[in-house]
């Protein structure tokens, strides 16, 4: 019987490598599903159980999926249910994630550049500002650097708060800080506390350096760069630097406004605060809502009128190549740009004097539109698996698993099996799957060399 000679071997490595790098969009997913599974072998450990017994697979595989692909979502009791080894997989899982989320979606767009031609190319690099496919261990490094800053800014002022306003011990209140400092920055959303941080509601000390956290991670680094370098002269941003910024800050602003006026009298949630407590309450659920995943408010004591804004708000989520989920700003404002311009008559898509891409435009309506088709068929499976759950609050939660948001109306703890299923499904597609179809649909671009005769169908 032949033996094939070891060079045969690393060859065949080789080109499983050399494979796997002309299609990147393939290492984005297959990371993260590795993430998850070896997060569910952890997390089934007897040690990380309060009860020191293995945990439930469908149990683990949740809250594995939910900490990788920083979500929040949970079907246990976060602090009742995990002992501190539990609660320390459960941080590494979710800075996995992020760092994971980061990296792999801003490499995934040098990459994407690389493989594109020199047009399109060009295209591509202007959105990741001054760095190019030579530049991956700087970036790498600055990534990692601005994340441990900011952890570390959030984790000292928490750590200080507690210890001073709440006679924590000095360990248990770096702890604290620590855990919730880093589900801030990713966007995770795990909590040690039972109500999360509604009790914190009136504490701008502990809430708004997470409010910020979230934002700052939410941003997305092409974004967040190339705004901190160019801060004095925003008239030369790229598009999507100044679709991201100046659309987060817009979504920021209309929110806190909608929230405030919607929950002004509710004695469930700012009714009973006074109006800087209100104004503190609604600002932090706001920067927290678009995927940051910690409330400040009783989800399920919200006003029927403000789950629509929180359900629009989770769809949009965040910044590109950032921990947030969702659809995200740029494609959200992009379409607007589109209507706005369809409806003016305009022959050209401008954002800021510079006419935005056609192939953008379609890529933008792509990913909404398949974005929809998801979170609505998710929606439908939950209200066919669970008869009683209403439509509204079935929509809630898909949206947040979609937009690995993590908020809950505590209606995933109740779900049979098959109903955590999908949301785990959801968790895991909304993570990868904008990324994944974003960077497909760039690397299939292709120029034909010829045109079909044009025709003008009825629309409407």
């Amino acid at each position: 019987m032949p033996v094939s000679a070891p060079g045969a071997v690393l060859r065949h490595e080789d080109w499983l490598v050399r494979r796997l790098l002309r299609h990147p969009v393939r290492i984005v997913p297959l990371g993260f599903l590795v993430a998850i599974l070896l997060g569910t072998g952890l997390l089934m450990l007897p040690p990380a159980t309060e009860e020191h017994r293995i945990t439930p697979f469908l149990t683990a595989l949740f809250t594995a999926t939910s900490a990788v692909s920083v979500t929040g979502m949970v079907v246990v009791d976060t602090p009742d249910y995990w002992t501190p080894v539990g609660l320390v997989m459960i941080t590494v899982l979710t800075q996995v994630g992020g760092l994971g989320i980061l990296t792999g979606g801003t490499l995934v767009i040098l990459l994407v550049a690389r493989q594109l031609g020199l047009r399109n190319r060009l295209l591509v690099q202007a959105e990741t500002a001054e760095f190019g496919i030579g530049d991956v261990r700087r970036l790498l490094l600055r990534i990692g650097l601005t994340m441990l800053v900011c952890e570390a800014v959030m984790t000292t002022v928490l750590a200080l708060r507690f210890v001073l306003a709440y006679d924590y011990s000095p360990g248990r209140a770096l702890w604290y800080g620590f855990f919730h400092a880093v589900q801030a920055f990713n966007n995770g959303g795990f909590s040690l506390y039972r109500d999360n941080l509604t009790g914190f509601a009136h504490d701008g000390w502990v809430t708004l350096p997470l409010a910020f956290g979230s934002i700052i991670g939410g941003l997305g680094f092409p974004a967040l760069f190339e705004a901190t370098r160019s801060w004095r002269r925003p008239g030369r941003w790229t598009i999507g630097t100044k679709l991201t910024v100046w659309g987060s800050l817009v979504l920021l602003a209309v929110a806190f406004a909608v929230l405030l006026a919607a929950e002004w009298s509710n004695p469930r949630t700012l009714g009973s605060l006074g109006w800087e407590g209100k104004a503190l309450a609604a600002f932090t659920q706001d920067a927290f809502v678009r995927t940051g995943g910690f409330n400040t408010l009783d989800i399920t004591g919200l006003d029927e009128a403000s789950y629509p804004l929180l359900i629009a708000l989770m769809f949009i989520g965040g910044g590109s190549a950032s921990t947030a989920g969702g659809i995200k700003v740029a494609t959200f404002f992009l379409l607007a740009f589109a209507i706005w311009a369809e409806v003016r008559g305009e022959p050209d898509v401008t954002v800021g004097r510079r006419r935005a891409a056609t192939a953008s435009q379609r890529q933008a309506l792509t990913v909404a539109l398949l974005s929809v088709a998801l979170v609505v068929a998710g929606t439908v499976a939950l209200i066919l698996l669970t008869e009683r759950l209403s439509y509204d609050r079935a929509l809630f939660e898909v949206t947040s698993a979609f937009s690995t948001t993590g908020l809950s109306t505590g209606v995933a703890p109740t779900l049979p099996p098959a109903g955590q299923l999908i949301l785990i499904a959801l968790m895991y597609i909304g993570r990868v799957g904008t990324l994944t179809l974003g960077s497909a649909i760039a690397l299939n671009t292709r120029r034909r060399l010829y045109r079909y005769p044009e025709e003008q169908p009825i629309v409407g």
